[in-house]
């Protein structure tokens, strides 16, 4: 099913989308890597805030390309999550309530997910270039230093997104793997 999703993403939001649902996000997400994930915890563990409200948002873990004249932002596609699976079960614990990424998640991450109502959609790998033009601003908010993985703000419009793991912990990649052998094995393939 096609979905247009306004920012912030809701528990009441979160609860609508199913695994494989197609989703068009407008509003505020963040960007953030393994380094910046690191550096939220290392906050955390000194009782210090986090440089964005995590309370029903989206973190998009990507580290943009510098922007090519007359454009927002370079290229902007997503990395592999399971490199910030170590963290991602505290962020949910505080209010995270969307990630966006490619590849699988742990099944603590999908636990933790389905406690706190929250999604993982997949984003194209590969398809960068095309997914900034979706960026309407970009500005770093936090960690500067890391450069292309600081954290950034960045405001999109119609952004394309795949619910890959819905908030019941229902996992695209493994249904659409069944369904791909079952249709495979009746012959139909």
């Amino acid at each position: 099913m096609k979905r247009t999703v306004e920012l912030p993403l809701t528990r009441e939001k979160a609860a609508a989308l199913a695994a494989g649902d197609e989703v068009f996000l407008s509003g505020v997400i963040y960007t953030a890597r393994d380094a910046a994930h690191k550096r939220f915890n290392e906050l955390l563990d000194r009782g210090g805030p986090l440089p964005f409200p995590l309370e029903d948002a989206v973190i998009y873990y990507a580290g943009p390309t510098p922007a090519p004249p007359g454009r927002i932002i370079g290229s902007a596609g997503p990395t592999t999550s399971g490199r910030m699976d170590a963290y991602t079960p505290r962020l949910l614990l505080l209010g995270l309530r969307g990630m966006i990424g490619k590849g699988k998640r742990s099944e603590e991450v999908i636990r933790a997910m389905q406690r706190a109502g929250a999604v993982y959609f997949g984003a194209i790998g590969g398809a960068g270039a095309l997914i900034s033009r979706c960026v309407t601003s970009a500005e770093i908010t936090a960690f500067g230093d890391l450069g292309a993985e600081a954290v950034r703000r960045l405001t999109v419009e119609n952004f394309p997104v795949t619910v890959v793991i819905d908030s019941r912990g229902n996992d695209l990649y493994e249904s659409g793997r069944k369904d791909y052998l079952n249709h495979k094995s009746s012959g139909n393939a």
